[in-house]
């Protein structure tokens, strides 16, 4: 028997074929969808490293889409599902586009500013605060961002060691070159 998923949850899903999307493009695979009245009105995916700029976190990319969809800069009554904790960027947009819930995947106590190293969403001194909802579809979130770390490290790894490889290759071929040149230099005096 299939598991009904709660709404959270089936927008939470875009936000993670959102976030493949990112992985698909060898970003940090982190996705966010935007609903406003019980559609989705805007996707966004991570492209900082693809288009080289702090600005293309995913859900900068999503809130400027929903701004020109409600043609406000104030996404009020709106949800966003993010993937991964947001960072202090993204957090403070968030309160700045007034957005009224936002639904995240999995925490980030790296660099997280929804709860994880502080809570930018929900402090009393701005004249917003976002109703929060954590853990939604966490382990499935959780781990795609584990999977994405791993084969990157695993790549770099490889890469380095065909780096030695190739130096050491080099190094051999400039030793046999160094000694060819004393048997040249004979041959020519003879």
């Amino acid at each position: 028997m299939m598991r009904k998923y709660s709404e959270d949850e089936k927008y939470m899903k875009e936000a993670i074929r959102q976030a493949r999307k990112a992985e698909a493009i060898g970003d940090v695979p982190i996705g966010c969808v935007i609903v406003h009245e019980g559609k989705i009105i805007a996707r966004g995916y991570n492209r900082r490293n693809r288009e080289k700029t702090v600005l293309a976190h995913a859900e900068l990319q999503a809130m400027k889409k929903a701004c020109k969809i409600i043609g406000d800069w104030r996404l009020e009554d709106c949800t966003m599902y993010i993937t991964l904790e947001p960072c202090q960027m993204c957090a403070g947009a968030i309160v700045q586009a007034r957005i009224t819930r936002v639904v995240i995947g999995s925490m980030n106590s790296k660099a997280g500013c929804a709860g994880s190293i502080l809570n930018l969403l929900q402090m009393k001194e701005f004249n917003h605060q976002v109703d929060l909802e954590k853990g939604i579809l966490e382990e499935e979130c959780s781990q795609m961002l584990s999977d994405f770390f791993r084969r990157l490290r695993t790549r770099r790894k490889k890469e380095k060691e065909l780096e030695k490889e190739l130096h050491k290759l080099q190094e051999e071929e400039t030793e046999k070159d160094l000694q060819k040149q004393p048997e040249e230099e004979l041959e020519k005096e003879l």
